[in-house]
């Protein structure tokens, strides 16, 4: 599938409703609190969810609300993701930056893997208890004498920030029980913790779902709980997109999510909860073998690895002592290699939406400028939508099978599907959402106000009891140009605008 750069107008009347309180409710249901699941998928392209992949997902995206045009926040990798779901802000505020994040008070010569606890509580320490820079759904659940459970099957950073301050409840993973003195009682009623499979992960599905069915879902369970399935994420990035192995990972996560509604439906439960279904990121084929750092070392931009005078963390560029003309160096070499894509920097001014380097887009344009912790480059590979050998659209440029982290639509652009007792049935909302407005609509759905701080809104076009006309939806389009010897490199850049809401779509660049 190709993605096209289109305008959208969508309903000329009311502006978006950015209610606090939840709207009364009429009939026997009036005021009734529901509870609400969190359900993610790690890795999940929306083209995944067919009848024959994903017969339970697809039967329930069928009779629910789905969000077409939901997006993942850039950069398009977990960490980021479920920091920014579980705060419904943006990294701009969270500060968690990437998978990989760089703190020199902690370790001045590289970055830090945040797929791992251990590192986050570091960061955490290191931070004078300021890992996120920002409020979280469980410390505003706990704020209000509610709880909230993590399961996850995925990795302990991960797990964690989903809830990082273990807020009212507790997080429930294969290698990380918190709070500690819960471990041995949930061993001894969920069972061991299955050993580690790298290609095949279906043991430790089953085991959190059913950790989820046996706390998650009890009568005296928590208002919110949320489970992560670290899958098709894991057998993708092995084996690739479409693979038999990823396949086979899609029908076994689909089938523990067919044990969760199976077991609602037991429980007297499927018309007293909200389920919220998304994932992190989407995916897309890499076809690359190209490395920042020895391009720039090669170009005596960057001291041998390691060192502290340029440091790269993932995608994003750290240059000591922020050196303008050094900064502006590598800017200028990366734009000319044809593998790099689009490039971010910071911008001159508050609300400049190009970065001060001439071809750049700013970080203020992608919700990135944390003022303490950003880089001061962020590259990304250049996209294609070619198809792969089992006929999945959208390649670029990166080492490795697939992965994501990139700014291409099949990394951005990720399903959301919702369904309940407060949500629409049998409907597909084409205005625009991100992981940011997950907690925001939680959190209405809880009867509870919105901090103001969260970037994030709530959802109001998928709820059954709003009666507002749907929003003005806007397509911004942002260029920026520059030469690259003989060549013009051209940077485009598509927001959806949605009240005071600007999710970014996708980036494309071109060489002539």
């Amino acid at each position: 599938m190709k993605f096209k750069i289109t305008v959208m107008l969508i309903a000329m009347a009311l502006p978006v409703c950015y209610a606090q309180k939840a709207h009364p409710k009429k009939g026997n249901d009036a005021g009734k609190i529901h509870k609400t699941l969190i359900v993610f998928f790690d890795g999940l392209r929306p083209d995944y969810i067919t009848a024959q992949n994903m017969p339970n997902l697809f039967a329930f995206k069928q009779q629910g609300a789905y969000g077409n045009q939901h997006h993942s926040v850039f950069p398009t990798v977990t960490r980021v993701n479920s920091s920014a779901y579980s705060t419904g802000s943006y990294p701009a505020k969270t500060g968690l930056m990437g998978n990989t994040v760089y703190f020199p008070q902690v370790d001045s010569l590289k970055g830090m893997d945040t797929g791992d606890a251990i590192n986050l509580q570091k960061i955490d320490k290191a931070t004078g208890g300021h890992l996120l820079t920002t409020i979280s759904l469980g410390e505003v659940l706990q704020a209000a004498g509610k709880k909230m459970m993590v399961f996850s099957s995925g990795s302990t950073g991960q797990a964690l920030l989903q809830n990082h301050t273990v807020s009212g409840g507790g997080i429930v993973n294969p290698d990380m029980i918190l709070p500690e003195n819960i471990k041995q009682h949930i061993i001894a009623e969920v069972g061991p913790i299955p050993a580690s499979n790298k290609l095949d992960n279906a043991a430790k599905h089953q085991w959190i779902t059913d950790a989820l069915i046996r706390y998650g879902l009890a009568a005296d369970g928590p208002d919110v709980s949320a489970i992560w399935l670290s899958d098709p994420d894991g057998a993708a990035h092995s084996t690739g997109i479409g693979s038999a192995v990823t396949m086979a990972s899609i029908k076994t996560v689909d089938a523990q999510f067919g044990r969760m509604i199976q077991a609602i439906r037991e429980k007297g439960l499927i018309n007293q909860i909200n389920i919220l279904i998304s994932t992190d990121h989407g995916f897309i084929t890499h076809t690359g073998n190209h490395d920042v750092a020895s391009l720039l070392i090669s170009n005596n931009l960057k001291a041998a690895t390691p060192g502290t005078d340029v440091v790269i963390s993932e995608n994003a560029i750290y240059v000591k002592n922020h050196n303008v003309d050094k900064i502006k160096q590598i800017v200028n070499l990366l734009q000319a290699q044809p593998w790099v894509g689009a490039i971010f920097t910071k911008g001159a001014n508050a609300g400049d939406l190009k970065g001060v380097v001439a071809g750049t887009l700013s970080f203020e344009a992608i919700h990135w400028n944390h003022p303490q912790r950003a880089a001061d480059i962020v590259v990304s590979p250049n996209w294609n939508d070619n198809k792969n050998n089992f006929g999945y659209a959208g390649m670029d440029d990166s080492k490795g099978v697939a992965g994501h982290g990139g700014t291409s639509p099949y990394e951005i652009h990720i399903p959301f599907i919702v369904s309940g007792p407060d949500f629409k049935k049998n409907y597909v909302s084409e205005i625009p959402t991100s992981n940011t407005d997950i907690t925001p609509t939680v959190l209405y759905l809880q009867h509870l106000k919105v901090p103001q701080q969260m970037d994030g809104r709530v959802a109001n076009e998928m709820l059954i009891n709003n009666k507002a006309a749907l929003p003005v939806v806007k397509v911004q389009y942002i260029e920026a140009t520059t030469r690259t010897g003989k060549d013009l490199y051209k940077l485009h850049m598509q927001r959806s605008i949605v009240g005071k809401q600007q999710y970014f779509d996708f980036t494309k660049v071109t060489r002539q």
